[in-house]
């Protein structure tokens, strides 16, 4: 009976220990399951769903979203792309980018060799990146990279470079073919669900010596061109900056003589009127107050050389005064005070009075003074 106990003991433990292995290996079964069906998905990276087995086998049409994703590790494969910009320099220096010389060649219109090192930037378009998968089965962007994309980058630009002098490659057209080839470049990789955002041509562009030469050669004969025209122009415009100084000194010679003479004929105008007026008022009457008005009162004396000579008389013959009608000698003056001195001096403006010969002594009225006999 003892050892019935015991062996029933036993057999418990048995049992009890088995289903502990059990439940053991079960719940280690649900948490591998557990970790094998749930991914992250990083910021700046999309997650796209694969499936692996059954009639919709392949890439879905839609990636996933970021965060936590669930599936079915046995059917399912979550594939991640990076969807931030992507930089890779193709360049003879192993500083640069591979140990190994990556820079592309090509040629010019010439047949010249032209080498160069590519810089690009680019990016995965989040929505294309199931087509991207589906089409070349390629996570890596940097492999991606450094086959497709090198490829569309090195035809391109041995398109562009072709239809190129290689003066122009190596002068002001260096910014046309980068732009030419970036056009190219972004029309191959945009239906595939590539952006690229910038190519450009790192450092100096490599020639042959003898290109090198010609082209500084044909630069220098350039540049002693345009120094020699730039000398033509300075010459000419210090030639048109004397004959403007000399037209200047002429026209302001002109108008200094065209000044004097209208001063000078101002003046004329001026004094013939004024002896106009003169004329017109001067009356008999007049000239006897002014006569008197003189007159110091003392009668002149004249000493003649011989006992028996004539004495002269002081004579003032005024008859030839009383000639103008008193009433046309005002109107005249009237006119001749009426005309402004201004007027005279305008082109083409008539004298303000004509000028008459001063009137001329007549014996007619004389008046006499005896003179005193020494």
């Amino acid at each position: 009976m003892a050892e019935r106990v015991v062996f029933g003991a036993a057999d418990r433990s048995m049992a009890a220990l088995r289903r502990l292995v059990i439940v053991a290996l079960g719940l280690a079964v649900i948490v591998w399951v557990g970790c094998s069906s749930v991914t992250r998905v990083d910021a700046g990276h999309v997650g796209v769903r694969v499936r692996l087995a059954g009639s919709a086998r392949g890439v879905q049409d839609m990636p996933t979203v970021q965060g936590w994703v669930f599936f079915n590790p046995l059917t399912e494969q979550i594939v991640q792309f990076p969807t931030s910009v992507q930089n890779v320099v193709w360049a003879a220096s192993a500083a640069e980018g591979a140990p190994r010389d990556e820079s592309i060649t090509f040629s010019s219109k010439e047949g010249a060799s032209v080498n160069a090192d590519i810089g690009i930037a680019f990016h995965i378009d989040p929505q294309m990146a199931p087509r991207l998968y589906a089409r070349f089965r390629q996570a890596d962007l940097r492999v991606l990279a450094n086959t497709f994309i090198r490829n569309a980058v090195r035809e391109s630009i041995n398109e562009v470079g072709s239809t190129m002098s290689v003066q122009d490659i190596y002068g002001a057209g260096k910014n046309k073919l980068i732009g030419d080839v970036q056009k190219r470049v972004r029309d191959v990789l945009a239906p595939e669900g590539m952006v690229l955002d910038q190519l450009t041509i790192n450092g100096a562009l490599r020639l042959p010596e003898n290109v090198v030469g010609a082209i500084n050669r044909a630069l220098e004969a350039t540049q002693n061109a345009y120094q020699a025209e730039n000398r033509v122009r300075q010459i000419r415009a210090e030639a048109d900056q004397a004959i403007t100084s000399a037209t200047g000194a002429a026209e302001a010679a002109r108008q200094k003589a065209k000044g004097e003479a209208d001063a000078v004929l101002i003046r004329a105008r001026a004094e013939a009127q004024a002896n106009e007026i003169i004329r017109l008022s001067t009356t008999p009457t007049v000239l006897a107050y002014r006569q008197i008005e003189k007159w110091d009162g003392r009668l002149p004396v004249y000493t003649a050389s011989g006992s028996g000579s004539a004495l002269p008389l002081l004579t003032i013959d005024t008859a030839k005064m009383a000639e103008i009608p008193e009433a046309e000698r005002r109107k005249a003056l009237a006119d001749a005070l009426a005309v402004p001195l201004v007027a005279a001096t305008m082109p083409g403006a008539a004298p303000a009075a004509s000028s008459s010969a001063a009137p001329s002594a007549a014996p007619a009225t004389s008046a006499t003074a005896p003179a005193k006999s020494p």
